[in-house]
């Protein structure tokens, strides 16, 4: 894993697509030097242009033009579903470009038809990137060149760290992972803050200690050199509080459970290659 690469490069970008994972991108971008005057933004919704342009100072169009033929890297931030109509309204304009995709689901050998180019590099991202802490795992198209790689890892570690995959195919377990994860978090919270209230603790109370038990949780697993498994044995003491509540967690089949659903989500994030990416 790799939380930080040099700075990012001056070459012009555009994003098709002005959403969330585009905005967490350009905000990071700028902190990290790049002019606005080198990226331009493709978004089809006014209210987001207008957002887009009030927020960072960058050009946003509707649609695609000709101005897009100066762009070195092309990041395609929109859904799944609208992908191949995106890609038919610009692939004449982006053809010499490398191109991003962070769309979920849609394979680099559907990209690369629909773009007519082979350099082409698929990433995963999750939400944290909005606030710099994301985790993004990528693959990259054999003819995305060691240079190609360093462009990408420039933009992407802006929105923090990333991982290089080998296969492909990984990408969907990496989706269901890290990709859907942030909402098995607040998931859990939500659970927690629920709990604690139910057992007479305030909301700001119950919350706050939730969220600072989760920050601090992963604080040390990422710190620490044992294996979460070890962290829990040192805090369940038989026969004692965190025993208890375990213990039915076990009874209940919690984890398998929680395994069986991540399952799904990788199910889901094949199906969904398939539904959108048909030639």
């Amino acid at each position: 894993m790799q939380p930080h690469a040099s700075d990012s490069s001056t070459d012009p970008i555009a994003f098709i697509g002005g959403g969330n994972m585009a905005s967490a991108i350009i905000g990071g971008l700028l902190k990290r030097g790049l002019a606005t005057s080198q990226i331009q933004v493709i978004e089809p919704f006014a209210e987001q242009r207008a957002k887009l342009v009030q927020q960072f100072q960058v050009e946003a169009s509707e649609t695609p033009g000709a101005s897009l033929n100066r762009a070195t890297l092309v990041v395609w931030a929109v859904k799944p579903q609208t992908f191949r109509e995106a890609a038919e309204q610009s692939r004449a304009h982006t053809a010499s470009a490398l191109h991003l995709s962070v769309a979920a689901g849609i394979r680099s050998d559907t990209i690369a038809n629909w773009l007519g180019t082979e350099r082409v590099v698929r990433a995963m991202p999750n939400t944290p990137a909005l606030i710099g802490q994301g985790m993004t795992a990528l693959f990259a198209r054999p003819a995305a060149s060691a240079e190609d790689r360093l462009t990408i890892e420039h933009v992407v570690q802006t929105t923090g760290a990333f991982l290089w995959l080998d296969q492909e195919a990984q990408l969907d377990a990496v989706t269901a992972l890290s990709g859907s994860g942030p909402a098995y978090v607040f998931y859990f919270i939500e659970a927690m803050i629920q709990a604690g209230t139910d057992m007479g603790l305030s909301r700001e109370q119950a919350h706050q200690l939730a969220v600072g038990t989760f920050v601090g949780a992963s604080a040390l697993a990422r710190e620490a050199t044992e294996p979460p498994e070890v962290l829990r044995a040192r805090v369940t003491s038989k026969g004692g509080t965190t025993y208890a509540a375990l213990s039915v967690m076990e009874q209940d089949g919690i984890k398998e459970k929680f395994m069986h659903a991540m399952q799904a989500a990788r199910l889901r994030a094949m199906e969904m290659g398939d539904e959108f990416g048909a030639a």
